[in-house]
């Protein structure tokens, strides 16, 4: 058949569904045909997900002219997705085409949700088009005889792409691929992303470094601009001293009138226990939106979310409030309306929940952007340019991540094993580990044969033998069961299931929050009041109660920080303001309305300090009956924040013996201590300075004991510790102290060892972003460095205060109150 005769078949199927087929989409097709690998990048809602299935039934028509009549079974494609609530949405795309095209082709999905039954079926006979995660395609090659499997297999697809660089999912993927590519002549490779800053670096990473498959590829870019309106919205009353911790909550009455007048609104939250608020305080408020209202976010179980799912594309629900389970991909065609609430912290993100309303070609995305603080308002200003200028965000990739390595070669010697020979040249092929060097290989396999230098006394850590021949094979089945139920690289805190006394399965929740409470506590989630009655193994025991108060669960990494992107823009929007006291009112016709809300903020912050300009750094200082407090303005992001001011302090304590408690939030950070800082001196002795930055940062903030946290992951991920069976799952505190034992060890009689050295690399460059701190060094020491000496608490100072005042484990009750009287006093000044 020519590729004329395929392409009519692809485009009446698209006519018969009243859809128009875009360049891209046939780009796509053209490519993949022509057995090229690529990365397709296209904005939420444009059809992507039929620009690669169409080509994938096209080449198998292709390749069987009686494909009506004959069916030849096995694998033909795998689509690879990281939400496992995206599947069905992608099966059903797929059947779809091949049902309408009278293929005989068979659509299964693969995930963590998928039954024993199931899999015992796909093990006899695997389906022709299969829907996965990256953790089941590894426990596939876990499996004996993996490259019969494979060997037939035309294409695999990444979804998601961008979503999955720059993580150790992303790295597993990268692994896969390299085992397939060798398995699989056929095989193209194709990636599929929203837009990022780095495509052509997300292309390379996907096909890797110097591989034909790279020298093979297209870079296929969709040429939609998706129409995006951001509406911010800003509170009748604006408060002159801002302050954190209310969650927006006061703007309720606001968001109602947006709702009802929406067919459906997704309301998006930053995170899990600010969804759980959000969704209590509305039916408080409106018990009218009683059944007409939901909630989505991924500790909730499996069948409420897909419920959820399914009422929102049958228009049965008016509103769900949610968190980042629902940014990606699933098609919810009728959804109106998004409601942002509070700063999404980064552009990429923001455009990828703006895409979700108008998810039709050519449909204007509206998206609402809900301020939980007066100044989040710079925030929604810097995202109307980030839409204009089409910004967004580079996704940084992993490099020699050893642990994912020890957890694959692992998972290929369980299988049918594997010849070092054969093995190296796919693994250097890969993006993360083309720098990788012979003697760090050979660590790598002596550490799953013996066990690094320091443990070869212990048996538990030989998990593969080297036999005969070369071949490297795990034989002890015992350690082969192990390594499968432990595949994976998403390490968090143990999860627990929450579970009503008399039977019924809620939910899950995270050990650390669940840990701090007593038998008889309330605590709210998915939207009830639950009392905790006891826990009992991996299970938290609950039953229903009509208390009033109780506590919101938290979650980890449940505080988001400032992209480089967003910080950037941030900085220029605040640049606009930073004009002369009298001069601000005759420049608000050029400021966004945003800004122009927030004027008598900007004039009083004026007033009482400066807006810091381009070539500026604002230092304040002030006296309270807390102490004194140095408040600082890089607008860099919490993370940094975070990182330099303890930088900061620790070089202030070389120049005088002072301690300080630190606060921060996204715009700056606070050093309050009961002496006062000499600031002259701190500013003559260039203590912002690049100079020793990774000694001085070691020492700062204990980065041994950073690592020590960061060596947890990396132990559990490389198999040194077992988490336990799924019925009875080590606690955390346990797996804390077997992995700290390993870590001491390694510290004092092994410190070249591999994985103790990416806890300190990961440390330095994924938690604390030292490249970014370097750069906002490098920054501030070109800047003019302005001290201002203030009476008070400035605008821009307050929500700094009372981020720490959050934290201090007051009372909700007892913070409003303190914070409302700080206001009344400054206000009064």
């Amino acid at each position: 058949m020519t590729q004329k005769e395929l392409f009519h078949i692809g485009e009446s199927w698209f006519l018969q569904q009243n859809w128009k087929v875009f360049p891209f989409q046939k780009q796509a097709w053209k490519a993949f045909l022509q057995g090229k690998h690529g990365l397709l990048n296209a904005p939420t809602g444009s059809g992507k997900t039929y620009a690669l299935w169409i080509p994938i039934v096209l080449n198998y028509i292709k390749n069987n002219p009686d494909y009506q009549t004959k069916h030849k079974k096995g694998l033909k494609a795998i689509w690879i997705t990281p939400l496992r609530a995206l599947s069905q949405e992608i099966k059903q795309a797929a059947e779809r085409v091949t049902k309408d095209l009278n293929t005989q082709l068979t659509v299964g999905i693969r995930t963590g949700d998928t039954s024993q039954k199931e899999r015992a079926t796909q093990k006899r006979t695997m389906p022709d088009l299969l829907i996965t995660t990256p953790e089941s395609l590894q426990l596939l090659l876990a499996s004996k005889g993996y490259d019969k499997t494979f060997k037939n297999c035309s294409a695999i697809i990444i979804d998601e792409w961008h979503e999955l660089l720059g993580t150790k999912r992303g790295v597993q993927i990268e692994l896969g691929t390299s085992r397939l590519k060798t398995i699989a002549p056929q095989l193209r490779i194709w990636g599929i992303s929203a837009t990022i800053g780095n495509l052509e670096q997300a292309q390379e990473v996907l096909l890797g470094s110097n591989s034909k498959a790279l020298e093979n590829s297209v870079l296929i870019k969709a040429n939609i601009k998706k129409k995006i309106k951001v509406q911010s919205i800003i509170p009748d009353q604006m408060e002159t001293f801002p302050w954190r911790g209310h969650l927006g909550i006061h703007l309720l009455d606001q968001v109602i009138p947006i709702i009802r007048k929406s067919k459906t609104t997704l309301l998006f939250t930053n995170t899990r226990s600010q969804c759980e608020i959000w969704f209590q305080k509305i039916l408080e408020r409106y018990p009218e939106f009683a059944g007409e209202m939901a909630m989505h976010h991924g500790s909730i179980n499996k069948e409420t979310r897909l419920w959820v799912e399914q009422a929102i594309r049958n228009e049965s629900l008016k509103a769900v409030v949610c968190t980042s389970s629902l940014d990606l991909g699933v098609d919810f065609a009728p959804v109106e309306t998004i409601i942002q609430i509070g700063g999404p912290k980064g552009v990429a993100r923001f455009l990828q929940r703006a895409g979700r309303s108008g998810h039709q070609p050519g449909k204007t995305s509206v998206i609402y952007f809900l301020p939980t603080h007066a100044i989040e308002l710079v925030e929604a200003s810097a995202l109307q340019q980030a839409v204009q200028q089409n910004t967004v965000e580079d996704r940084i990739p992993y490099l020699n991540s050893f642990d994912v390595l020890v957890q694959y070669l692992t998972t290929l010697a369980v299988s049918d094993g594997f010849y070092p020979k054969e093995i190296y040249p796919e693994i250097k092929s890969t993006f993360c580990y083309q720098a990788m060097t012979s003697d760090q290989w050979r660590w790598v396999l002596n550490f799953i044969t013996i066990g690094s230098q320091s443990l070869q006394s212990y048996d538990e850590y030989k998990k593969v033998a080297i036999e005969e021949g070369g071949l490297f094979k795990v034989n002890n089945r015992a350690i082969a069961m192990r390594h499968r139920l432990q595949i994976g690289t998403i390490v968090s805190d143990a999860i627990l299931t929450v579970k009503y006394l008399k039977g019924g399965f809620i939910g899950s929740i995270e050990e650390f929050f669940i840990s701090k409470l007593t038998p008889g506590d309330v605590f709210t989630f998915a939207g009830r009041n639950l009392e905790l009655v006891r826990i009992k193994s991996m299970q938290v025991l609950v039953r229903k109660s009509s208390k009033r108060t109780s506590k919101v669960p938290s979650w980890m990494g449940g505080r988001l920080t400032l992209t480089s992107q967003m910080s950037e823009l941030l900085r220029q929007e605040l640049y606009k303001v930073a004009l002369p006291h009298d001069a601000l009112s005759d420049g608000k016709k050029k400021l966004s309305k945003e800004l122009r809300s927030l004027s008598h903020i900007f004039e009083r912050q004026q007033r009482e300090s400066i807006v810091p300009g381009s070539g500026q750094f604002l230092i304040e200082t002030f006296k309270t009956r807390e102490g004194y407090h140095a408040i600082f303005y890089p607008f860099e992001g919490r993370f940094v924040h975070e990182a330099l001011g303890s930088l900061l302090a620790y070089r202030i304590s070389l120049l005088s013996p002072i301690t300080f408690s630190l606060a921060f939030n996204d715009y700056g950070f606070e050093l309050l201590s009961d002496q006062e800082i000499d600031m002259q001196q701190v500013i003559d002795n260039d203590l912002f300075t690049t100079s020793h930055l990774h000694q001085d940062l070691q020492k700062s903030l204990n980065a041994t004991e950073m690592a020590r946290r960061k060596f947890r992951d990396i132990a559990v991920i490389s198999g040194m510790v077992f988490t336990g069976y799924p019925d009875k799952i080590l606690k955390s505190k346990h797996l804390q102290s077997s992995s700290q034992l390993l870590f001491d060890v390694f510290r004092d009689d092994e410190p070249d060892n591999l994985l103790f050295k990416q806890s300190f690399t990961e440390t330095f460059e994924h938690q604390l972003e030292e490249g970014r701190l370097q750069i906002a060094l490098e920054r501030i020491e070109k800047q003019e460095i302005v001290w201002k000496r203030c009476e008070d608490p400035t605008p821009f100072s307050f929500p700094i205060i009372t981020d720490r005042l959050s934290r201090e484990k007051l009372s909700s009750e007892k913070l409003e109150d303190r914070i409302k009287k700080m206001t009344k006093i400054l206000l009064k000044k």
